[in-house]
């Protein structure tokens, strides 16, 4: 299977570039970067073109582009320093997904997600909260947590599973709320 032409390559960039620079700004990345890291992905995108299936959303596939790139960049804890706050953007980037039929106008759909993330952060019980800063803000291993709490290991992966997903309702609740659509 062959991809799209230069010429339908320029029309998707065109298409996605603001949706998809919204998407970036909405993993946490900090403002000052999003430009780079959305430029990253297409170019990413125009290197693999031949691997992309014209029957799918190019949207989706640029964003999970830039999603693996966000996560590369925490993983390395880059030179330079893109990420906005590392512990939200680990926490966006676990929480989030990137479904195809995902819309292209995700800047005031990142923003809204930050605040909800911000608001459900503050409402969560201390202990919860604990869970989260240790793991993301602290970096500890789940064994470090067991003994910092006095828990198993066990015990801290599925708590921190369960605050996850907490954390994710609270935030698709508060996004349907507000009315921005939670994609």
């Amino acid at each position: 299977m062959t991809g799209p032409t230069a010429e339908t390559y320029i029309e998707y960039v065109r298409e996605h570039h603001a949706g998809l620079r919204g998407f970036v700004r909405s993993l946490g990345v900090d403002p000052m970067w999003v430009d780079d890291v959305a430029q990253e992905a297409f170019i990413i995108a125009y290197d693999r073109l031949d691997e992309f299936d014209t029957t799918r959303d190019f949207g989706a596939w640029v964003r999970g582009i830039a999603r693996n790139l966000v996560i590369n960049e925490r993983r390395k804890d880059a030179r330079r320093k893109r990420i906005l706050s590392e512990n939200l953007t680990d926490i966006l980037v676990m929480t989030s997904s990137v479904p195809e039929e995902e819309e292209q106008e995700l800047g005031d759909r990142g923003q809204a997600r930050l605040q909800a993330l911000r608001q459900c952060l503050a409402e969560m019980p201390e202990k919860s909260r604990e869970l989260i800063k240790a793991r993301y803000e602290d970096d500890a291993s789940a064994p470090d947590i067991a003994e910092r709490l006095k828990m198993n290991s066990a015990a801290v992966r599925k708590a921190l599973e369960r605050v996850r997903t907490s954390l994710r309702k609270c935030m698709e609740e508060r996004m349907r709320l507000s009315g921005v659509p939670n994609v």
